[in-house]
């Protein structure tokens, strides 16, 4: 095979904003570059402040920045329809992987091959979750997206079938990438007591890291946690992750429960902080009702902590037997989980072992392979056009 030149287009990529589809995206990337493919150039077109928020990412890849900032959306779509084709076609681009979910609208775009990541469909899946706008043009963009494509990627198997079931492209035509995870080095003793003293953790806790969305359901945890919590005062409920749209409401349940002075709403934190917290964990709760993929249960498993998850969309392909799975929305169900483990430390043992040996299917190496495949496939399928 000829040497290709694939460019990445971040343009939607806001760092800090567009939450896990932005640590899912640069990993990779950085796992592409460490698998040092001859054949493979890579050119990054990205947001002016791309290369400050991710500088491991702008020194293994050129990075072309365009002049936005991304927050204002309709500006940023614009530049993907315009800039955009001109830079790809400036810098002799064979093929763009559009990241983001969408492939962006204009004739000057469709002059270069596509390959698209579609991190999950839950725009048409769940469509009272997002904003009239937002859902008219998800609703309009996803399924013209797909179509243009060559190949479309998705974070897992699950995903992949919503892709070939509610779009209606060929399953040839769709692949799965998945993510990886690195296990941190467990923190030392000292930082574990800083950060427990800090966030004034008891020495048992649950863990949530989400930010509040209407998907990851919140309320059905806080409610759960309000029935098992009065008979155990040394556990706290851990709400981690920065604000989102249901920040007040999520105040508002937490105040209601009745427990709310065992539950810490910490916002978004640090990773060292982050790392500690899942150290700590007696169990991580992950009761999202809709997910692409769902990295913090794959978090998890990778450190050894016990983990309780829905039932549901991507999150059992994730867990396998790797962790405890109930049925999303059963508060009931839910409370009898999660004592079950916190009350049980011979179970919190084989749950750590099961999760583990569950984690170390999903490397970063895996995923490079895989969208290195993609783009193999997808320059293959344009040499075989001109043959």
């Amino acid at each position: 095979m000829s040497t290709f030149h694939v460019g990445v287009n971040l343009l939607w990529l806001v760092p800090g904003v567009v939450g896990g589809s932005e640590e899912y995206t640069t990993r990779a990337l950085l796992a592409l570059a460490e698998s040092g493919d001859p054949d493979l150039r890579v050119t990054i077109f990205a947001l002016g402040q791309f290369a400050d928020a991710h500088p491991e990412v702008a020194e293994r890849f050129p990075v072309v920045a365009a002049d936005t900032d991304g927050h204002r959306k309709a500006e940023r779509v614009a530049r993907e329809s315009t800039w955009l084709p001109r830079a790809l076609a400036h810098y002799g681009i064979d093929l763009v992987h559009h990241a983001g979910g969408v492939v962006p609208p204009g004739p000057l775009v469709a002059r270069t091959p596509a390959v698209l990541t579609i991190h999950d469909l839950q725009p048409l899946v769940m469509p009272e979750n997002f904003s009239p706008v937002k859902r008219h043009w998800l609703g309009t963009m996803l399924p013209r997206s797909a179509r243009r494509a060559r190949l479309v990627f998705t974070p897992s198997e699950p995903a992949s079938a919503s892709v070939v079931d509610l779009l209606g492209v060929p399953a040839s035509q769709v692949m799965t990438v998945p993510h990886g995870v690195e296990p941190s080095p467990l923190p030392e003793p000292s930082q574990l007591d800083e950060v427990r003293a800090r966030y004034r953790l008891g020495e048992r806790t649950i863990l949530y890291p989400a930010i509040p969305y209407r998907h990851k359901d919140h309320a059905t945890l806080v409610a759960a946690f309000a029935q098992l919590a009065p008979s155990r005062p040394d556990v706290t409920l851990v709400l981690a992750g920065g604000p989102g749209p249901l920040e007040a409401e999520l105040a508002a349940t937490i105040r209601a429960s009745g427990v709310g002075a065992q539950v810490r709403r910490t916002g978004r934190v640090p990773w060292p902080d982050l790392s500690a917290l899942y150290a700590m964990a007696t169990v991580v709760a992950v009761p999202s009702r809709f997910e692409g993929f769902g990295a913090p249960a794959l978090e998890a498993m990778a450190v050894g902590r016990p983990l309780v998850a829905s039932d549901t969309t991507a999150l059992p392909w994730v867990v396998g037997d790797g962790g405890r799975l109930v049925s999303p929305g059963d508060i009931t169900a839910w409370a009898d989980a999660l004592a079950a483990v916190i009350d049980d430390p011979t179970e919190q043992e084989r749950m750590a072992v099961a999760g583990r040996t569950r984690a170390a299917s999903f490397t970063w190496e895996r995923t490079a392979q895989a969208l290195v495949a993609g783009y193999r496939r997808a320059f293959s399928m344009g040499e075989d056009e001109q043959q």
